[in-house]
Parts: C-alpha cells; sequence; structure tokens
C-alpha cells in the first residue's frame, strides 16, 4: 500500500510563491514517475507537472510553464513543487500521483495512487 500526503498549500497574493512537498510513505517511491495535478471548482482535475524517477527528466503543463518547478529527493521519499509568479487561475486544490507510465505522461488513467489535495488559493 502507497501513502501519499501533500502539503504546503495556503493562502498568497498575486506575483507570490508557495512550494508543495508529497510525503510517500513504502521502499518504492524511488522506483516510480511522479506527477502533480490539480482541479478547481467545477472543473476536471489537470495536469501540472511531472517528473521521472531519477530526477533527471521533468515535464510541465504550457500553462505553468517557466513558473513552477517540479523535483524530488528519494532519499527522503518527497516530490515537491515550487510554484513562484502565482497568478489567481492557480487556485486549485492540488494532488500528488504516482505513474505506472513513461514521465511525461498527462493523463490521469497512468496513475494509480493519489494524496489527500492540498489547498492553494491566489488572492488577485
Amino acid at each position: 500500500q502507497v501513502q501519499l500526503v501533500e502539503s504546503g498549500g495556503g493562502l498568497v497574493q498575486a506575483g507570490g510563491s508557495l512550494r508543495l512537498s508529497c510525503a510517500a510513505s513504502g521502499q518504492t517511491f524511488r522506483s516510480y514517475n511522479m506527477g502533480w495535478f490539480r482541479q478547481a471548482p467545477g472543473t476536471e482535475r489537470d495536469f501540472v507537472a511531472a517528473i521521472s524517477w531519477s530526477g533527471g527528466g521533468t515535464y510541465y503543463a504550457d500553462s505553468v510553464k517557466g513558473r513552477f518547478t517540479i523535483s524530488r529527493d528519494n532519499a527522503k521519499n518527497t516530490m515537491y513543487l515550487q510554484m513562484d509568479s502565482l497568478k489567481p487561475e492557480d487556485t486549485a486544490v492540488y494532488y500528488c500521483a504516482r505513474n505506472l507510465a513513461g514521465y511525461e505522461s498527462t493523463s490521469r488513467r497512468f496513475y494509480d495512487y493519489w494524496g489527500q489535495g492540498t489547498q492553494v488559493t491566489v488572492s488577485s
């Protein structure tokens, strides 16, 4: 059983920054590609960013490219999402998930385990 726990969400003004963390249980974290998704009220859960098992490969949605940075520390079983230059449209619940396919996978169907989510609210 894999457990993923997100943290680091909160309320921030537009232009500000937040860093999300995703702590994973189990010894297999370092073997899997991982990803971040987000879901705003009334919308589908959308892909944000993904990272390969080694951390050497990253992939971003166009909407966050250049502003967000995904990383991981396999020794700590933790993945991160550094979010800079935040915009009100980034407001959503952010979820981390384990990826069973190639690290550039953006479809939810390739992700099996999900965290409970952490709320990010960006005020204008």
